[in-house]
């Protein structure tokens, strides 16, 4: 897979249509494996946290999330192939999980918006015959504290909405231990599921100004907006 580095977090550079044949494939093996959708946060954290850069790097695909990631891309002189939320790539991949018969696990945040059966009922609207699980867990949880969980064990899929860097950290805790073929990060997905809270427009979407409504939304939200906005560009442009 086209991988390119970012302020050294590892992007893989691909068509949408390239990224679903990845996650089909996936999803049809055997071995777990984990996608990440790298975003400027992720980037920014990953500057200082050793264990989430790792965590990362290790991953099968890096999705690049986000128009700043773009950006870095075309400074590197690559031609973006596309542009691919975890909030959308979460739809697709329960798409594929529906016509497969494939069970997946909600791990949610307990301090959280949403709980895990919030999401499953609207995810239940769409896809009424899917089989879904979960259990809420607090975000510095450790896959050795619910390896016993026998329906987790038995999932195919598996996403957690903890955020970075916690998401990847407990997604990198999890071991052979268990039957899960795919899993993903999604942070606030499972709030715009649940509908707890509004997506931005897909206008806003499709011209990169989501953050914007996310500050608009969520306030609080505005260290982490301009961290992404102003001071990851910032990183790029001085970055050689």
């Amino acid at each position: 897979m086209n991988a390119i580095e970012v302020l050294g977090v590892k992007v893989n550079n691909m068509p949408k249509k390239d990224i679903l044949d990845q996650a089909r494939c996936f999803l049809c093996g055997k071995e777990m494996k984990r996608i990440v959708t790298v975003n400027p946060e992720f980037v920014l954290e990953a500057q200082e946290n050793q264990d989430f850069l790792e965590a990362i790097n290790k991953a099968d695909l890096n999705v690049a999330d986000g128009i700043g990631i773009n950006l870095a891309l075309w400074k590197a002189g690559k031609i973006p192939q596309s542009r691919m939320t975890g909030a959308d790539l979460i739809w697709d991949v329960l798409e594929i999980a529906d016509r497969k018969k494939l069970r997946v696990f909600l791990v949610a945040n307990r301090a959280g918006m949403s709980n895990w059966r919030d999401v499953r009922n609207e995810i239940r609207k769409k896809y009424p015959f899917l089989k879904i699980d979960g259990m809420n867990l607090g975000v510095r949880s450790r896959f050795s504290s619910i390896r016993n969980n026998r329906k987790l064990l038995s999932s195919h899929v598996l996403f957690c909405n903890f955020g970075a860097p916690h998401q990847e950290l407990f997604i990198n805790s999890l071991n052979d231990e268990s039957n899960i073929r795919l899993a993903m990060g999604v942070g606030g997905s499972f709030d715009f599921i649940s509908g707890k809270i509004r997506r931005a427009p897909k206008w806003m979407r499709f011209v990169g100004l989501e953050w914007l409504w996310r500050l608009f939304v969520q306030p609080r939200r505005i260290k982490r907006i301009l961290k992404a906005v102003i001071v990851f560009p910032i990183k790029i442009i001085l970055n050689k």
